[in-house]
């Protein structure tokens, strides 16, 4: 049961924009993984690359923060981020989950800059890998092509398949298996409806409760 497998774990989640309206994933997913026991405490920093979580860089468009199964606080605007090795050493979390993906995307772009993403995750992840604490990256899903940020279902998969061969130590769960194309709707492209949400949500719990490095906590 999920439940055996996720009670008692303190989990924290950072991510992107995907974190930082009450009815994105800084409630299905971070209440989820609350109703199978896990401690939770999720922060989100809209417009963040993976990079701005090592220093206090302030977002673009709003932050957002949620303890335990206390309601959403909406941050300021000029939020920063709080750097990851200070996240660390106060909450101690047996697992630390990145929401990121789009924001690097460079939907916009012509080509995805591919270097640039390297450097940005692979600072993020080693700092945590230097912590010893053990870690999930989720990756995009598909939402629909268009919109505001001009997100392509090309450039999704290109950003999933470079993400699962580069965020090692961390295990990738590559969101783009849990629903076809445009099944969830957006508003703009890349941020869900709340059903595509809650579908997201429901989905990545699952896969969370379900991953080796759950497992692995688990037995120590």
């Amino acid at each position: 049961m999920l439940t055996s497998v996720l009670a008692g774990l303190s989990i924290l989640i950072i991510g992107d924009s995907h974190l930082t309206v009450p009815y994105y994933l800084i409630d299905s997913l971070h209440m989820g993984l609350e109703r199978q026991g896990a401690q939770v405490h999720t922060i989100g920093v809209c417009g963040a690359n993976p990079g701005d979580w090592l220093k206090p860089v302030k977002g673009t468009c709003g932050a957002a923060e949620r303890r335990g199964d206390a309601a959403v606080q909406v941050l300021d605007v000029n939020t920063p981020a709080t750097p990851i090795d200070q996240l660390l050493a106060r909450d101690k979390p047996d697992l630390v989950v990145i929401v990121m993906g789009d924001t690097m995307a460079g939907y916009q772009q012509a080509t995805f800059p591919k270097t640039w993403a390297w450097q940005q995750v692979t600072a993020l992840t080693q700092t945590v890998a230097k912590a010893n604490t053990a870690c999930v990256w989720i990756g995009p899903a598909w939402g629909t092509e268009g919109g505001k940020y001009q997100k392509t279902f090309a450039r999704a998969k290109q950003v999933s398949a470079f993400l699962s061969s580069n965020v090692a130590p961390c295990q990738y769960i590559d969101s783009l298996t849990l629903s076809k194309p445009g099944e969830w709707a957006t508003t703009d492209g890349q941020h869900f409806t709340k059903s595509g949400y809650e579908a997201w949500g429901k989905a990545l719990t699952q896969q969370l409760a379900e991953s080796p490095i759950v497992q692995e906590i688990k037995k120590k």
